[in-house]
């Protein structure tokens, strides 16, 4: 986003009172309405409902609304609307929203083939594959021998009795600050996330089993606990058709726009000097 996008909300396009606003607050007797305080930072809400946020975050988001209206009004006061400045920069505000106005227009003319993105997924079907991923829990400690005794601390037990006793050597022993209040809990991973020494391993391992001799890495010494397991798979058609048509529109409205750009160069005047 650019610095003057929402001054330019506030300035340009305006604000379209909703007949089922509320008002949030009054500022010097002026009411701000809870539907100009969503329109005002609806670049930033993303499709969010503001009346639905947390009372802390509306009440913020007022207040920021608040501030930048005063400011506003302390900037009229003072007749900056007629600084060559202000003039300068609304100018390029309009020149840029004018633009993106001209861009969308291409790229809503755009329509890609439902068969080119059929055609799309099919020709590059390894770039739409999960890799196999594990679920790991580990301890890390400073020398080989603090691993082996926790392996021989942890050896002969199964199950949920070891998952307890991992988590409670993980709390208790464990290195590592982000997982170790989580009982040695790394999560989901895939081959390419961890050390190699450490992916080895964990991928090596069978599900609810923990490794039988320490592992080395450049952090240290781990103990690791296979949790579970996925194997590698492919991605859905369904699930990424939507992504593929966007990329094939952006790049076709890429080309459209490289070619009328140079259409406009080519039939215009230009003198280098």
């Amino acid at each position: 986003m650019n610095k003057f996008s929402l001054v330019a909300a506030a300035l340009i396009a305006g604000v379209a009172l909703n007949v089922n606003a509320a008002t949030v607050a009054t500022v010097n007797g002026k009411s701000i309405s809870d539907t100009q305080v969503s329109e005002f930072f609806a670049p930033v809400l993303r499709g969010q409902d503001f009346k639905t946020l947390p009372d802390n975050q509306k009440k913020a988001l007022i207040q920021q609304y608040i501030m930048q209206d005063l400011i506003v009004q302390d900037a009229k006061k003072q007749n900056l609307e007629k600084d060559p400045l202000y003039k300068k920069e609304l100018d390029r505000v309009k020149e840029a929203i004018l633009v993106n106005v001209y861009q969308e227009k291409i790229l809503n003319t755009i329509k890609i083939d439902a068969a080119k993105v059929k055609a799309f997924y099919e020709q590059n079907k390894d770039k739409y594959v999960k890799p196999a991923r594990v679920q790991a829990k580990h301890i890390l400690v400073s020398t080989e021998k603090e691993a082996s005794d926790i392996i021989n601390e942890l050896k002969g037990l199964k199950g949920k009795e070891l998952e307890s006793k991992f988590s409670q050597l993980a709390e208790e022993k464990s290195l590592d600050p982000g997982s170790k209040n989580q009982g040695g809990e790394l999560g989901w991973f895939d081959q390419s996330t961890m050390v190699k020494p450490f992916t080895d391993a964990a991928f090596a391992l069978k599900n609810g089993t923990i490794t039988t001799t320490p592992v080395k890495t450049n952090f240290g010494y781990h103990v690791i606990l296979k949790e579970n397991s996925q194997a590698k798979s492919q991605i859905k058609f369904d699930e990424v058709k939507q992504g593929i048509e966007n990329g094939l529109k952006f790049e076709e409205f890429k080309k459209v726009m490289n070619n009328k750009g140079q259409e406009l160069l080519n039939n215009a005047k230009v003198e280098y000097k």
